[in-house]
This record gives C-alpha cells, sequence and structure tokens, in this order.
C-alpha cells in the first residue's frame, strides 16, 4: 500500500480494519500525504457515513456501530472461545469495547467498525458492539450518532454473502460503485 501510494497512484482498501494497526495507518497517511495520492474506503455494507461525516463537522459528540450476524457467522473469531456459538438460542453480544479493539480482535467481521470510526470520531472513541443472534437471518448494521443538536441513525440489513458468511452480499457491489463514482464526471462526495 505505501508504495502504490508513493507512486501517486490511488488506493481503495478493502480491508478498512486493517487501519486499526497505527502504524500501518501512520505510514498509509504518510505516503499519501507525500505524493499527493488518495486513499479511498468504499462504504462496504452500510449507508450514511456522509451523515456521520457532515455530523463530524458539526461537532460530533457519540457514536456507537452495532453489528448483529447470525451465530456461525461469528466461528473463527474470540467469540468461538468465549461462547458455544451453535448452541445460542438468544441474542448475544461478543464483544463490546473500542473500534480499534473490535477490527484487531474480529478482522473478518468488523471492517465496518472501522469505516465508521475514521468517518466519524476515530478508532478510539467509537464504541463497537458486535452480537451474535440466532434469530438473524442475514447481516445487520447500525450506527446511532449525535451531535450539535442533530442525531443519525441508519440500519442496514442484507443477505450475508453464499462464500462468506462473515461479510454481506452487497460489499461486492459497493466495491464497483467506488470505482465508479471516482471516475465519474459527476460523483457523490
Amino acid at each position: 500500500g505505501v508504495q502504490v501510494l508513493a507512486s501517486g497512484t490511488p488506493l481503495l482498501v478493502l480491508s478498512v480494519g486493517a487501519l486499526a494497526d497505527a502504524a500501518l495507518h501512520a505510514q498509509l497517511d504518510q505516503a499519501a500525504r507525500a505524493s499527493g495520492a488518495r486513499l479511498v474506503i468504499p462504504v462496504g455494507a452500510i449507508a450514511g457515513l456522509d451523515g456521520l461525516m457532515a455530523l463530524r463537522q458539526a461537532g460530533l459528540q457519540r457514536v456507537r456501530y452495532t453489528s448483529t450476524k447470525p451465530p456461525l457467522a461469528w466461528l473463527g473469531t474470540p467469540a468461538q472461545d468465549r461462547f458455544d456459538l451453535a448452541a445460542l438460542r438468544t441474542r448475544t453480544v461478543v464483544f463490546e469495547g473500542t473500534a480499534r479493539a473490535a477490527a484487531l480482535g474480529f478482522p473478518k467481521n468488523a471492517n465496518l467498525a472501522a469505516a465508521v470510526a475514521l468517518a466519524g470520531l476515530g478508532l478510539d472513541a467509537t464504541t463497537v458492539q458486535l452480537v451474535a443472534d440466532p434469530a438473524a437471518t442475514g447481516n445487520t448494521g447500525q450506527i446511532d450518532a449525535e451531535g450539535a443538536g442533530s442525531r443519525l441513525q441508519v440500519v442496514v440489513s442484507g443477505a450475508a454473502s453464499a462464500a462468506n458468511p462473515k461479510t454481506s452480499g452487497i460489499v461486492a457491489h459497493s466495491v464497483l460503485a467506488c470505482l465508479a463514482n471516482q471516475a465519474a464526471a459527476i460523483a457523490f462526495g
């Protein structure tokens, strides 16, 4: 990534949670600033990042991101060590903490937590709740934010990717939309 940015080429970051690594984030930021290239983060399977960024400009005070998935989507994560995921019968919080801790501890499940944090208050000031829910039929991401007399609440629910239940099926389309927006004569900001 550093080499791509240093060459002046924009870099599209698909695993946004990697930016929770402070050293990597700093290296990419420095390379982008030095070359003038942009590090671009697609919205993924969430909406409302534009509203979150507007609230940040106006005085954002609180951001909470909640990710709810079926229990088996949490296999291969620290949740597997703390809970019998196959036996869960009720909605269970498997993690609560900062976006940085979520992204570092659940790298295949918490990329949206990192994206929400980067659009809002940052990785250490954004709270995240990861939930295993046996009643969930897909993946749901919810942003709750407050600031400057405004409140933002966004909920996006969708089918999980058939190839990977940890991610939503819409993610690939989000990347295509991001690329189209980058090349468009009239672009959404």
